[in-house]
């Protein structure tokens, strides 16, 4: 019981004191931004979700704990999450789908589900979400360019 209450007072010590500010894009039609390379670094963020949560599991049936390593971990993991929720509502939401586009709907409802993923991927260590993650990331990626891309 100690325990847990610990690892959810570092917790939320992570998220008080690694709080950071995303940089937007200028949200300008600049056109050297590039929709697949979004994509990639989508994926890239959500495998290092994945690798954090592994880690963190791990870490957490040491004894003693390293609470320092984990604290790490849990702020990487919350970091590259917040990422994905980033480059979704700033890039894509904001910028890129837009209402008279082809599949607009169909875009915008497995971007919410990307979102919200995402969400739960900071709140567990439940690796399904991460698979479920990458499954909306490939149906996104089906619908927004039309095709699969690998």
């Amino acid at each position: 019981m100690k325990r847990t209450i610990f690892l959810l007072f570092i917790g939320l010590l992570t998220r008080l004191f690694f709080i950071t500010n995303a940089d937007a894009h200028c949200e300008i039609p600049c056109g050297i931004y590039d929709d697949q390379l979004r994509v990639k670094l989508i994926a890239e963020h959500a495998t290092t979700v994945e690798k954090s949560m592994k880690q963190i599991m791990e870490l957490s049936k040491a004894n003693p704990v390293n609470f320092n390593q984990l604290v790490r971990w849990v702020s990487n993991k919350e970091a590259h999450a917040t990422e994905i929720q980033h480059i979704i509502s700033q890039y894509f939401m904001t910028q890129r789908v837009k209402p008279d586009q082809k599949n607009y709907t169909d875009n915008l409802t497995v971007l919410h589900k990307m979102l919200v993923t995402a969400m739960k991927c900071k709140q567990t260590t439940d690796l399904s979400h991460v698979t479920a993650l990458k499954a909306h990331l490939k149906e996104f990626e089906v619908l927004y360019f039309d095709h699969s891309h690998n």
